[in-house]
């Protein structure tokens, strides 16, 4: 039990943990995160009524996706802001996770010690997704909890594995952010370069890619007058893979699908495809084939930037 307690990688995930909770950007940043939530809530249960009585809406029966996902549009829904915070949240807690340590000489002091190189790493990132998926799975509770003393429906089985599996999206999310500011402050000496190449990324993929790739189709299509039906869904099948290349495209579709039970594909449509359909809720396991490849890419691209990181890291010479 003892040798259990003391465990180098346990000792250093709690110390991790503990900086990361104590610090001021990650209170801030919680702070911020709760206000986004509640207001969204707010927005959310005061126009529930009317997007629950909606009967032309395939998905009003949802009512605790409708939590969701519901708004007036005096503000974006709940799953629309967490495209932009989920990301700050994870560059603030991996853009100094090794420069920082280096910087001050404690990387030196740690490694001097009888622990593995890669469980600082490793450590680092563990801590980062535990608190990660602590606040997310207790942002989920409280959103069931409110739900539940406003309206006094129970939560049907779908609805939450629906809910559970916009959690899972949005952690896997974050987590891509993570891995990259990780990667970042290993491969930069100072915290606030690392830090602004991470906004940096973020902010090209969230504001200027979709602007670059629609200038350059602009370019490059064909007059759509000169086409035809199947060139015109092909070219459109076209764009949405590049503007996929996103990481916030990829939570976009995958979390959007999750919500709205009735969407039936991420793609364009014919009108052979459309005829005669019924809209109607699809099976959350069908809903599952479909988020898939976005999981899978969200996945990827973490997994591809923990694994450089990991590269350089071990490689890297650290010195007083």
């Amino acid at each position: 039990m003892k040798r259990d307690q003391y465990n180098p990688f346990r000792v250093m995930v709690r110390k991790e943990i503990s900086d990361q909770v104590h610090s001021w950007r990650f209170i801030l940043l919680l702070v911020l995160m709760l206000l986004t939530f509640a207001a969204s809530m707010y927005i959310s249960a005061s126009n529930i009524r009317t997007a629950f009585s909606n009967t032309d809406d395939p998905d009003h029966s949802f009512l605790y996706l409708k939590l969701l996902g519901a708004t007036d549009g005096s503000m974006p829904p709940f799953h629309v802001l967490m495209s932009f915070l989920a990301p700050l949240l994870g560059i603030s807690m991996g853009f100094d996770a090794i420069n920082s340590e280096q910087n001050s000489g404690s990387l030196t002091r740690l490694l001097a010690q009888p622990i593995y190189r890669d469980n600082v790493l490793l450590a680092k990132f563990y801590s980062g997704m535990l608190i990660i998926g602590t606040l997310f799975i207790s942002l989920t509770l409280l959103m069931l909890g409110a739900g539940l003393i406003i309206t006094g429906v129970r939560i049907e089985p779908a609805e939450l594995l629906r809910v559970l599996a916009f959690v899972i999206i949005t952690i896997v999310y974050v987590g891509f952010y993570l891995s990259l500011s990780i990667l970042l402050s290993i491969a930069f000496r100072q915290a606030a370069t690392s830090a602004l190449c991470a906004l940096g990324v973020w902010l090209f993929f969230t504001v200027f890619y979709p602007m670059i790739v629609n200038l350059a189709i602009r370019a490059i299509l064909p007059d759509p007058a000169n086409l035809s039906q199947a060139q015109i869904l092909g070219y459109n099948e076209l764009i949405l893979d590049i503007m996929r290349m996103a990481p916030g495209q990829l939570y976009s579709d995958s979390s959007t699908t999750i919500l709205m039970p009735s969407i039936r594909s991420l793609g364009p449509l014919s009108m052979e495809q459309l005829s005669g359909a019924i809209p109607s809720p699809l099976p959350i396991r069908e809903s599952l084939v479909i988020v898939w490849p976005q999981l899978s890419g969200l996945l990827a691209g973490s997994i591809a930037c923990f694994a450089l990181a990991y590269y350089l890291f071990m490689r890297r010479e650290i010195r007083s």
